[in-house]
């Protein structure tokens, strides 16, 4: 501002002439602090893009589990009827290889012993290819079924697809059936972190009573 003071002061002793530069001296200074300003504010980030419900319907506790005829990594049809009398932990998640899924798988596998002595098995359901299951399961050394739905017929059937990014996927809940085929409990938007063990804690109290 020391500038335009001089030649504010110059312009009145010398005359308009000399106001001149001053007001393309007050211009210059004014352009330089308002990009300035602009530079010093961040740009705002992209909102990243979220995942959403494609279907608001979820079965719920005490109806009737959906029957299926889906390929397991090893490429055999495998049904919900193959399990009768036996308590099935039918948990849907998005893909193969992915952080918390690979939590949610490894945790199921650890715990597969628990659930043996509690009558229950797993099976794990995506859009993934029954190929895509095969290499999954052998990178992390899973010995439960995990089944192909890529046309996401059954997820739709149990409210578990989502879209992402314009491409359909299985949302994240598990559904908790009795051996009388009926659903006895419903999980949805699970914690892969935690979730096997709330079910291992549910099948217990379910059994008790």
């Amino acid at each position: 501002m020391t500038s335009l003071v001089r030649s504010l002061w110059a312009g009145i002793l010398f005359g308009v002439p000399m106001l001149v530069p001053m007001a393309t001296a007050l211009a210059g200074e004014s352009a330089d602090s308002g990009a300035a300003a602009k530079a010093a504010t961040p740009a705002t980030p992209a909102e990243p893009a979220v995942a959403k419900p494609a279907t608001p319907t979820t079965p719920v506790a005490g109806s009737p589990a959906i029957d299926f005829s889906l390929l397991s990594g090893e490429g055999k049809a495998t049904t919900l009827k193959d399990y009768k009398g036996k308590w099935v932990v039918l948990y849907f998640y998005p893909k193969d290889f992915t952080g918390g899924c690979t939590i949610e798988a490894h945790n199921f596998e650890r715990d597969l012993a628990k659930y043996s002595q509690l009558n229950a098995i797993i099976l794990g359901v995506s859009v993934d290819s029954p190929e895509s299951h095969k290499e999954f399961c052998a990178k992390e050394q899973l010995t439960f079924k995990l089944l192909s739905d890529p046309a996401g017929k059954v997820s739709t059937q149990y409210g578990s697809v989502m879209e992402y990014e314009g491409a359909k996927m299985s949302a994240r809940n598990t559904f908790l059936i009795a051996p009388d085929g009926k659903i006895a409990k419903v999980y949805t938007k699970v914690n892969p972190t935690v979730h096997s063990e709330e079910v291992l804690a549910a099948l217990g109290e379910l059994q008790k009573s």
